[in-house]
């Protein structure tokens, strides 16, 4: 079995389906564990919260079309990624532009005293920059990626909205 060559021929199909169904995915995992392989999909709604039919929709649109791509026996799990997720992939930059972040740095960086604040996350060039807002002080910084530890969704348990 070749999981980089069926992660690369199921791609495609999930994220058509999820389209279909107004859903984003926003990761997608083929691992295996304790001799059990799990396909995990992560998905986001820009107009609102994941629900249990969202999960169980894209869920129904796939089972089919899935088994004919992955020749081994595997269980699926769809599901929101969660309000206060970790940032794996730059797409997720652009998915969560607006939204309040902590962001860590590998290092300090010209410009910027402290490794460790929360974020308004801006715009990201595509290629490897991220535009940030310190929320403690409104000052804007362009960010490599390549000097970002972590970046992780703020749970905003005050009922704010994300444009504060």
């Amino acid at each position: 079995m070749n999981k980089p060559e069926i992660l690369k021929n199921i791609t495609p199909l999930i994220e058509n389906a999820s389209m279909k169904l107004n859903l984003i995915p926003i990761e997608i995992s083929f691992e295996k564990e304790n001799g059990k392989w799990f396909l995990r999909i992560f998905i986001y709604k820009n107009d609102g919260t994941v629900s249990l039919d969202d999960c169980e929709n894209l869920t129904r649109a796939l089972n089919t079309h899935l088994d004919e791509l992955i020749d081994v026996k595997y269980y699926l799990e769809v599901s929101s990624p969660g309000l206060d997720r970790k940032l794996k992939s730059s797409r997720e930059y652009v998915i969560f532009r607006g939204k309040k972040a902590k962001l860590k740095l590998k290092r300090l960086i010209d410009g910027v005293s402290e490794k460790v604040f929360n974020i308004r996350i801006g715009e990201y060039n595509g290629t490897d920059t991220l535009h940030v807002e310190r929320l403690s002080d409104g000052q804007q910084f362009d960010i490599k990626e390549e000097d970002i530890l972590s970046v992780k969704l703020i749970l905003d348990i005050k009922g704010e909205s994300d444009n504060d």
